[in-house]
This record gives structure tokens, C-alpha cells and sequence, in this order.
């Protein structure tokens, strides 16, 4: 015989979607029937196990007095300062044991308490129903004593009727959230595991003869210019849009002359749906997504998306977002010229979803579904080949589509992400195309396009993008009739992403190309008391993937990576390009509809990276795709020596809803005259004694040749610098790519040793040989310092010739040295604006530029290599100059490279009594291995005979571009 002694739960390991909810329906925000939030604090208990407790908490009257308090929506792990356990990040490995649907015993079980009244003025008449937006990851509710059902699919709605259970006062809302169950197999996203009531949840009175379901048509005729609308609705009313004189019942379609949606116009027309008990407010954008002649087309037009991944993030709240933060992302894309989101891997908050229909963004809907962690068994027993599992994945596919179905902005749909292949994706498919043939369906992992629109795949390489451009990968005869996207490349992760431009040529060279979506928005780092932002294993996780979660365009704290300041420059929608000779620029519009009227144009000369002035420059009103070849309005100013150069700005020419009146949206350059070489001639004789050599303007340690001081400078430890601290893209080896980092310090890179062979004091020079080379290999630079002087500057000409065979690439190739820490506070320099790199410098934009010596650091949340600034013609610190021949890449912090490297988080990172400067004569391209390609081969950095030279002066003054 046995028996239980405690309430049952098997419902948390039922493949089933869960038991009493009401069927999905379209989500609105508000109508004129009464609602209330049930947001806010809440009592609350955490249990080790799911059968931890009875079921006594949820009966009227039960003291919760003792208990601690959460805030919903929030996680419970990331409130009570640990006391309820602590986040846990995988990338695709389960947590658990997998043995679907089994779920460990060890089970945290959070019992949420909420007791409420119902407002004075809430009406008796109709039902009610609670509505919960996200819950992670299975929820059994009760209201008043009774159960009302449970649930799983933790990214998406779920409503229970309540009407018959509520009372004026004092009701009782308790829901027990159990962290792991069956669903937890379908919910294997890259990213923390945050169990909670994360997602907001309220009661809605549902007057008599109040709105159910509804589903907004609303096509546009691109031919014609007009819009065909029907609202099909499961209760019957009328639908009236003031501003096209639309007053129709629901079910009649109407045709009108409109203006369409888009992302780059996103027209919304307000209207209203009215039923005998409710009036619900609705924003309708006409477009008709097709697939025609092999291409995704909206309104006509085929497409470019330029995207990106975004997860759901908040430092300290975790998926827990608010409307403010939802509309600070969407305003940042929109500045940075994205015009398409891809919601990984799940449904969004659906105030999200309204916010892109609003402010103009493609949208590509992603259903609650991975189970990536069954790649570990070759996918055996995955759930989405099991049809046990098939009714859960339409339920998932269904309140997906049933919630956001009246979002103009949503074009595809996305049955998930990483879950192989199966039947039941298909039954999804399926599903959807019934039930929605206004948009198109998307799923990467089916890549002979048995089930999808469109052919996706993720972090293909840029040769591989260019077949499939030229038609010449082959695959099925289905699939080479679609159209490409890339759903995932460009990994942000740390440094980077490299490379994304090169692909932006590819996807622009050919129509079959349809763009794609940069992996990801944001770095999913956790606020930590100590180490700042916590990531993969700061919480002391069994299992966990490190800083893989950190992989954004924008930093925890949605402060702008470069990353995304190079992918604003790379994607921008209008092209301004130089002729050579300084008389025109040819502008393109690169826009999928607009025209450019709404953009002006700045132009302006620099002379030595200092503006003269700025000019209007007159464009015309280009349409998609065409281009112009424009005068430029003035002469090129005589530099006399100094370099000068041209950069043409496209402006918004008024307000919009996301940016305001002068806001860069491209910009281009070009140099018209070169820079003279500073001439040095070497006159100056070096004087030694015992212990100084004295040349020009510097003094040198008689023994080692090495610099004491220049300009009257303390100089340290000047020398070769081949290492830098390893990005995350160093560290990669995607699909077994060569993983840089590795080979390096196999070879010894990042501990060379320096012999000294000989100080030579000639008439005119003092020459330094020496050998860089690793311990234990036979690989060497033999490097040449030659320092000449006029008696006012002092130059240095490296000379770099490899000995033996060199199979690997150098990370970087200049020269460190020390300056005391207190030397300077700040740059000025004539160069590149921003952090850049080989295949990261679209956006480095020449002028003068003045940043403190902090501000040229990047706090990426893993430190490694960061903040070198591209094409550098001078920089002055510390009242030393240098100009660099030919151009070099400037960095200066305060802690070395080695420092840099060994450093986990950003407070490991203290300042020291030395500032270190490195001037880079290369450096080796930065790629997207982490996820992705290494480094195009153009962009390494090979070790061959080299020389280079850098010539010291004492600075002078001067005032930066900005």
C-alpha cells in the first residue's frame, strides 16, 4: 500500500500546459471597463521542495503575518539579499538532470500571498478574470480558498475567471511558483534562470457583453494606396477610426485611401472597438506582409532588416521591466538606426510590442521554446519530437499569436529558437499559417524550410552569406526559392562585434539577402554589491557559461557599447561618399521607403582635425535607392602642411518621436590634402657619460638604450608590446575555429623576454638591437630601436624583422612605456573618436578630441583589450607630443596590459603609480569568435619585416573638435 502525506504536485512534471485557464485572446492595455493592478508587495515563503507545505496558505484567514515580502512583478532570487536563494546562468545546459519531464526534488517553491478589496466603484454585474502576464515557471493559483487551476509557459498570459469568487473586501490571492517543472524543457534560453512572478498581474472586470477575442485586418494595397479594414470579433460591436470616417460592425470590411505602417513611418490611425459592455481603444496600422518573387516584401518593397536580439534585461530587476525602461531601448534603437527586433526567445512584455508600433520597428516574434540542452544527446527524447509534448507546444504557439496578433509591427513569427527539429514545430507551423496568413513564419533550426518562410541561419560566415547570396548553396528546391535572413551574427560579446560591416556590403550586394539581427541587445549582468556586475558563476552556480551572458550592444546599465555605435555607423540609411577630388559627394538613399526630406545636410572642412566652419549642403529629396552627385558649396582651405578634410552630416531636420531636431543619423568623410611627414634632421649628436646618453630633448639609461626621460618627461620601461589582455572574441573558437588566445600564450606571446644585443652611439643616432622573443620557442623579432634628434624633436624608428616561422598572427605590434600617473588627466589627440580596431572602425570618426584618460576606458563587464583609438596623427599628454609615421592606434590606462588580462571584473581593476601608453603600430582584427567567425584574413595582423617611426616634441596648445 502506499499513500501521500503531503498535497499533490504531480502537475509540475505534467507535459500538459497546465488546467483551468481561460483560452488565449488579443491583449489590450486599457479599456473603459474597470481594472485593477495587483502589483506591488507581496507575502511570500520559499520552500526547498515542491511539496515542501500544504496547501493552507491559500484558505481565508491564514496568518502570513511572519512572512517575508517580494515585489511583483520581480524574481525572488534577486530580492531579500540572498536570503531566497540566488540567479543561476547556462547557455543551454539544463540546471538538472535531464530526464524529462522529471524535475529534481530539490525544487524551489515560492507561495505568494496577496490579499486585496476591491475598489468602491467596481461594478457588480459580469465576471472578472485575473490575468498573469509571466510566471517562471509553473504556477498553481487559488482565490479565495478555491483552486482555480496552474499553468506553465512562463513568458506568456494566462487568464482565469474569478467573478463568481471575488468579494468587496478582503480577498485572497495566493499563487505557489515552483521553479523547475515540465516546461522548464521548453524554456532552455540563453540566460539566467529567475524564478518569480516577474510579469505584471491583474483583475479585469468583464461587464455583460464585454469584449472576448478580436483580430484587427488590416491590409494595404500598395497599387492602389488603399487600406482594406475588418475587426472580427467573438462578441459583436462596431468599429469606428474617426480620422478615416470608418463606422463598421464588426466582421464588414471597409476599403479607404490611408497612409501605411512602417518602421520607417509608422502610421497608427486611432479607433475604437465597442460592444454592448465595453470600449476598448485601438491602434491600427495598415501594411501587408507578402511573400513575393522570392522575397519578404511589406507594402511592395522588399525589406532590409537591420536588427538586433533582444532579451528582456534589467540589472537589478532581471526580466522584470517597466514602461520606461521598454521605451528607453526602443528609443535607443531608434537613434542607432535598427529598424528591426528579434524577440529572443520569447514573446515580450506586450507594452513592448506597442511601443514598437509606435515608434516604427520590424518585429520577428519568437515563441516561449528552446530546448537546446538535448544537443547534448544528440537531441534524443527532444519534446518537440514527442507528441506527448505537442499540445504544449500549441498552447505556447497559441497564446503567442492570439495575444499579439494586432501589432502592425509583428511581421513574423518565430516558432522558438535551438529546439532541433520535429513533429511538433510542424504541428506549430501548421497552426499558425491557419490561423494567421497576414505574416510570415520563422524558425532558424529548419534549415530545408519544410515548416518556414524564409531560409535563417545563425552566425553563417560572411563566405557563406555571400553563396547563399549568389544562389550557390544548394539545399532544397523549396529553400533556394526564399529569401535569407541571418536571425543571429555579429556576437557582442566583450570587444566587438568585428566584421559586421564586411557583412553589411554582403547583404547589400544582393537581394536575396535580407539582413539580420546582431546577438544581442543588452549584457544580462547582475548589480553586485562587490564586483559591480555579477555574471556566470559569481552566485557559485554548479554549472554555469561564464560572461556568455554578456553579450550586448549595450552595458547593464544601457549605457551605449561601442559595439553599437559602430552598428549605427555600419547600418546607416543614408550613404555619404567622397569622389576623390574634393568637388562632390555622392549621397544614396538607403531607406526601404522614405524619401529624404526629413534629413538635412551639414558640411564642413577640418584642418589638422580642427573645423573651419560649417555649411548647408542642399540634397535633394532622393528616393529609395536613388543618388545624387552633390557639389560641395566650398573651396578645400590651403593646409599648409596640415592635413585637410571633409565631413558631410545627415541630420533630423525636425522633432520626431524618437530623436530631436539635429540628431545625427550618417555622416561621411574624406581627406582632400595629406599631411605633411614631420621632418626631422638628424643633426644632434648623442653625448654619453657612465650613466646617461643624452640626445635632443631626451636622456637615456647608458646600459640599456632605453628612455629616462623625454622633454623633461620621467619615461619607463619603453620597449616593444606585442600582447594585449584577450577579448571574448580572442577566446572563441566557434565551430572549431582557430581560438587565438590559445595559440598565443602556447607560443609565449604574452610573456616575451627582451635580450639586449647592442647600444650603438653613432655621429647622428643612438641604436638599440635587441631580440623579443618567448620562453622555449625559437620564434623572435629582432627589433631596432633608432633614435635621432634636431635638437627640438626626437624620433624613434622601430624596425621589426621576424626570425623563424611564424604560424600565428601577432595581437598587436608598438611600443608601451610608462608616464608617472600623475602626468596627465586627459588626451588631446587628432584621430579616430571612438574605441576601434581593425574590423571595428566604420564609426571612427577623424577630428580633434579631448577625452580624460579614464574616459578612453571601456568597462566592458569582463576587462580585457579595449579603447585604442584608430588613425592617429598626433596626441599630446602631459606636455609631450607624439605624431605617429605613418598613422597609429593610441591607448593609455592606468594598469598594464597584464593587469588588464588577469582581471575578472572591472573592481579588480586599481589604479597604479605608472600611466601606460601604447603606441600601436597594428593590431589584429577583433571578429566574432566568441559566437561566430574569427577575423576576416585581411584583418590579421602577420609578423613581417616592419618598421615605423614616432617623433617626440614638447606639446603645444590647442582646443578639440568637441
Amino acid at each position: 500500500m502506499s499513500f501521500r502525506t503531503t498535497p499533490s504536485v504531480d502537475y509540475v512534471e505534467d507535459v500538459s500546459p497546465g488546467r483551468g485557464a481561460l483560452p488565449p485572446r488579443a491583449w489590450y492595455a486599457a479599456s473603459d471597463a474597470k481594472s485593477l493592478s495587483l502589483n506591488g508587495s507581496w507575502r511570500f515563503r520559499l520552500s526547498a521542495t515542491a511539496d515542501a507545505e500544504d496547501d493552507s496558505f491559500a484558505e481565508e484567514g491564514y496568518d502570513a503575518g511572519e512572512w517575508a515580502e517580494v515585489t511583483v512583478p520581480g524574481h525572488w532570487v534577486l530580492q531579500g539579499d540572498g536570503a531566497f536563494g540566488s540567479p543561476i546562468y547556462t547557455n543551454h545546459l539544463y540546471p538538472f538532470p535531464v530526464d524529462p519531464p522529471h524535475v529534481p526534488t530539490e525544487n524551489p517553491t515560492g507561495d505568494h500571498l496577496r490579499v486585496f478589496d476591491l475598489p468602491a466603484d467596481w461594478a457588480a454585474d459580469g465576471g472578472a478574470v485575473i490575468r498573469f502576464d509571466g510566471v517562471e515557471s509553473c504556477a498553481r493559483v487559488w482565490l479565495n480558498g478555491t483552486d482555480i487551476g496552474e499553468f506553465k509557459g512562463s513568458r506568456l498570459p494566462h487568464e482565469f475567471a474569478v467573478g463568481h469568487l471575488l468579494k468587496p473586501a478582503g480577498n485572497v490571492l495566493a499563487v505557489r511558483v515552483h521553479q523547475w517543472s515540465a516546461g522548464s524543457y521548453l524554456e532552455d534560453q540563453d540566460q539566467w534562470w529567475l524564478p518569480g512572478i516577474f510579469r505584471d498581474v491583474t483583475l479585469l472586470h468583464r461587464p455583460t457583453g464585454s469584449v472576448g477575442d478580436f483580430f484587427v485586418h488590416a491590409a494595404y494595397d500598395h497599387t492602389t494606396g488603399e487600406g482594406t479594414l475588418r475587426v472580427d470579433s467573438d462578441v459583436d460591436g462596431r468599429v469606428s477610426v474617426p480620422a478615416l470616417d470608418i463606422d463598421v460592425a464588426t466582421g464588414e470590411s471597409v476599403t479607404v485611401p490611408v497612409e501605411p505602417w512602417s518602421a520607417e513611418a509608422p502610421k497608427l490611425y486611432d479607433g475604437e472597438l465597442v460592444t454592448a459592455g465595453e470600449r476598448v481603444p485601438l491602434r491600427i496600422g495598415f501594411r501587408t506582409v507578402v511573400l513575393e518573387d522570392g522575397l519578404i516584401k511589406v507594402n511592395g518593397r522588399a525589406i532590409l532588416f537591420k536588427g538586433v536580439n533582444r532579451h528582456e534585461w534589467h540589472p537589478d530587476k532581471g526580466r522584470a521591466l517597466d514602461l520606461e525602461t521598454m521605451r528607453e531601448d526602443v528609443l535607443l534603437m531608434k537613434r542607432h538606426n535598427l529598424n528591426a527586433v528579434r524577440t529572443s526567445h520569447y514573446p515580450p512584455h506586450p507594452a513592448f510590442l506597442d511601443l514598437c508600433d509606435e515608434y516604427g520597428l520590424w518585429v520577428i516574434d519568437e515563441c516561449d521554446l528552446e530546448t537546446h540542452g538535448f544537443t547534448e544527446q544528440a537531441w534524443r527524447d527532444n519534446p518537440v519530437d514527442d507528441d506527448r509534448w505537442t499540445p504544449a507546444l500549441l498552447d505556447r504557439a497559441a497564446r503567442m499569436v492570439e495575444r499579439d496578433k494586432n501589432h502592425p509591427s509583428v511581421v513574423f513569427w518565430s516558432l522558438g529558437n535551438e529546439a532541433g527539429t520535429g513533429r511538433g514545430l510542424t504541428a506549430m507551423a501548421e497552426w499558425i499559417h491557419g490561423r494567421d496568413s497576414s505574416r510570415l513564419v520563422h524558425y532558424e533550426g529548419d534549415w530545408n524550410c519544410r515548416d518556414t518562410d524564409v531560409y535563417s541561419r545563425m552566425y553563417a560566415s560572411h563566405e557563406e552569406v555571400e553563396r547563399i547570396g549568389q544562389e550557390l548553396d544548394g539545399g532544397t528546391l523549396k529553400r533556394r526559392d526564399l529569401p535569407f535572413i541571418q536571425c543571429e551574427y555579429g556576437h557582442a560579446m566583450g570587444n566587438g562585434p568585428g566584421g559586421i560591416a564586411d557583412y553589411q556590403q554582403i547583404f547589400e550586394r544582393y537581394e536575396r539577402l535580407q539582413g539580420g539581427f546582431i546577438w544581442e541587445w543588452i549584457d544580462h549582468g547582475v548589480t553586485h554589491p562587490e564586483l559591480g556586475y555579477a555574471y556566470g558563476g559569481d552566485f557559485g552556480e554548479e554549472l554555469h557559461d561564464g560572461n556568455f551572458v554578456c553579450d550586448g550592444l549595450v552595458f547593464p546599465d544601457r549605457r551605449p557599447s561601442p559595439g553599437l555605435v559602430e552598428y549605427k555607423k555600419v547600418i546607416e540609411p543614408v550613404r555619404i561618399e567622397g569622389d576623390g577630388t574634393g568637388g562632390t559627394v555622392r549621397v544614396t538613399n538607403a531607406y526601404d521607403f522614405a524619401d529624404l526630406s526629413h534629413l538635412e545636410f551639414e558640411f564642413s572642412y577640418a584642418v589638422d582635425g580642427f573645423p573651419t566652419g560649417a555649411h548647408t549642403l542642399a540634397v535633394p529629396a532622393l528616393a529609395p535607392g536613388e543618388s545624387a552627385e552633390v557639389k560641395l558649396p566650398a573651396a578645400a582651405p590651403d593646409g599648409q602642411g596640415d592635413e585637410v578634410l571633409w565631413t558631410v552630416r545627415a541630420l533630423l531636420a525636425e522633432d520626431t518621436a524618437w530623436g530631436p531636431k539635429g540628431h545625427e543619423v550618417a555622416w561621411g568623410q574624406e581627406a582632400v590634402a595629406a599631411r605633411a611627414p614631420v621632418a626631422v634632421a638628424a643633426a644632434e649628436r648623442p653625448v654619453h657619460d657612465e650613466r646617461l646618453i643624452t640626445l635632443g630633448p631626451g636622456t637615456f639609461d647608458a646600459h640599456s638604450g632605453r628612455p629616462t626621460t623625454i622633454c623633461g618627461l620621467d619615461v619607463t620601461g619603453l620597449r616593444l608590446d606585442v600582447w594585449r589582455a584577450t577579448t571574448d572574441n580572442d577566446e572563441g573558437a566557434w565551430e572549431n575555429n582557430t581560438c587565438y588566445a590559445a595559440l598565443w600564450r602556447k607560443l609565449g606571446l604574452h610573456r616575451m623576454r627582451h635580450r639586449l644585443d647592442a647600444v650603438e652611439l653613432g655621429d647622428d643616432a643612438l641604436t638599440v638591437r635587441t631580440r623579443v622573443a618567448p620562453a622555449a620557442a625559437e620564434v623572435g623579432l629582432r627589433t631596432v630601436y633608432r633614435w635621432t634628434s634636431d635638437g627640438d624633436l626626437l624620433k624613434l624608428t622601430v624596425s621589426v624583422t621576424p626570425e623563424g616561422e611564424w604560424t600565428v598572427p601577432l595581437p598587436r605590434l608598438g611600443i608601451r612605456f610608462g608616464l608617472p600617473a600623475d602626468a596627465a588627466q586627459e588626451v588631446l589627440y587628432f584621430g579616430g573618436g571612438s574605441e576601434a580596431y581593425p574590423d571595428t572602425r566604420a564609426a571612427s570618426k577623424l577630428g580633434q578630441w579631448l577625452p580624460g584618460i579614464d574616459d578612453l576606458q571601456t568597462p566592458y563587464v569582463r576587462p580585457q583589450e579595449n579603447g585604442a583609438r584608430a588613425d592617429v596623427r598626433w596626441a599630446e599628454l602631459g606636455g609631450l607630443r607624439i605624431e605617429g609615421d605613418p598613422e597609429y592606434w593610441f591607448s593609455a590606462r592606468r594598469w598594464t596590459n597584464e593587469q588588464l588580462d588577469a582581471a575578472r571584473h572591472l573592481t579588480d581593476l586599481t589604479p597604479g603609480d605608472t600611466l601606460w601608453i601604447n603606441l600601436d603600430h597594428g593590431q589584429h582584427g577583433i571578429g566574432s569568435q566568441s559566437c561566430g567567425p574569427g577575423p576576416l584574413p585581411r584583418y590579421f595582423l602577420e609578423a613581417g619585416p616592419t618598421e615605423f617611426s614616432f617623433v617626440f616634441s614638447t606639446a603645444g596648445s590647442g582646443e578639440p573638435t568637441e
